[in-house]
């Protein structure tokens, strides 16, 4: 399935420090569980070993949410947690 990124999506992603690689893989690797509205949230955790807003964390957990419409996941959000 093709997966496609909304503005919205792109826009949470570079505010809360998440990379299209990472949504990616948390799409077809990560778990997954019901959101609201029919939709999927997604969670992987990638080592992340850094600072994120002047605090060192050693995990980040990218979080998007995709709708399915036909042959394509649409990510309308990302959350991202660090720990």
């Amino acid at each position: 399935m093709e997966i496609l990124i909304s503005n919205h999506a792109k826009i949470k992603m570079v505010d809360r420090g998440a990379f299209k690689e990472e949504v990616i893989t948390a799409i077809k690797e990560g778990s997954s569980e019901p959101a609201k509205e029919g939709r999927l949230l997604f969670r992987k955790n990638f080592t992340f070993d850094g600072t994120w807003r002047g605090k060192k964390y050693k995990t980040k957990q990218v979080a998007p949410v995709a709708k399915f419409e036909g042959d394509k996941i649409i990510v309308v959000t990302v959350y991202v947690y660090y720990f």
